[in-house]
């Protein structure tokens, strides 16, 4: 049994090094979560505001709500969607999820 009290004393004593080898598990972990979750989210977010702020009028879009609809007037804030024939919806523009081929709205 006298080599399993030698073990423990031997890990008691350590090195300046341990404390940086400690640490280097949660560093690998942040940075996974960068390159995993974070970086894409951040690329997909910048690629729908581009999106948001390229619709023009006539565009057909589908909102996150499943509205889709030709975009018939358009302002800072919000945007026109005619659903269907004499059927407007007044929408905020952040809401608009994605572009769609144009004619594939209902009220074309």
């Amino acid at each position: 049994m006298s080599f399993l009290i030698s073990d423990a004393w031997a890990q008691v004593g350590g090195d300046g090094g341990s404390s940086f080898l400690s640490l280097l598990p949660l560093v690998i972990i942040f940075v996974l979560f960068y390159f995993l979750l974070i970086r894409p989210q951040q690329k997909r977010a910048k690629q729908h505001k581009e999106m948001v702020a390229s619709v023009k009028k006539g565009d057909d879009v589908a909102t996150n709500g499943g509205l889709v609809g030709r975009v018939i007037d358009l302002d800072d804030n919000f945007v026109t969607l005619e659903i269907a024939k004499d059927v407007n919806v007044r929408v905020q523009r952040p809401s608009i999820g994605q572009m769609i081929p144009k004619g594939s709205a209902a009220g074309s």
